[in-house]
């Protein structure tokens, strides 16, 4: 069992205040089993980016995942504090193990108009950037299953 984790960053009602999603996907089904949508920069102590948003990333995968699948990242430290060493894969990026990750995030900016960087169409509400991308995942998942 293999999962890819990687990260992107996007903003709610102005670019000063970016939210960070994390993603896993199981790189045999392509399907999204864990996701966290990190708290905004300005309320928090340390950066979005940190272990604590790794370790929301990492508790939010089914039991199964953590406790058997290898996980592939970028060399980021939050996931080397998180991920067991055992069970972690650090890799650059044009090694190639993370590309279906990679496709995903490049994906949900094509598709969710309000994770585009350079866009009028952001969020000016939490929750509804948040529901836009929790509604896009589960159709995602559905359509992934329906192929399987």
């Amino acid at each position: 069992m293999i999962i890819e984790c990687d990260e992107l960053w996007s903003f709610v009602d102005r670019r000063n205040n970016k939210y960070w999603v994390w993603l896993a996907i199981d790189r045999k089904t392509r399907e999204i089993v864990g996701c966290f949508i990190g708290d905004p920069l300005a309320e928090l102590a340390e950066p979005a980016r940190s272990r604590s948003s790794a370790k929301k990333l990492w508790s939010s995968l089914p039991p199964v995942y953590r406790q058997c699948a290898v996980a592939y990242t970028d060399f980021w430290d939050a996931y080397d504090t998180v991920i067991p060493a055992q069970r972690h894969r650090p890799v650059y990026k044009d090694s190639g193990e993370t590309n279906h990750i990679e496709r995903f995030n490049n994906t949900l900016r094509q598709r969710i108009s309000r994770l585009v960087r350079e866009t009028l169409s952001f969020s000016k509400k939490v929750e509804n950037h948040i529901g836009a991308i929790w509604y896009f995942i589960h159709h995602y998942n559905a359509q992934v299953a329906n192929n399987l």
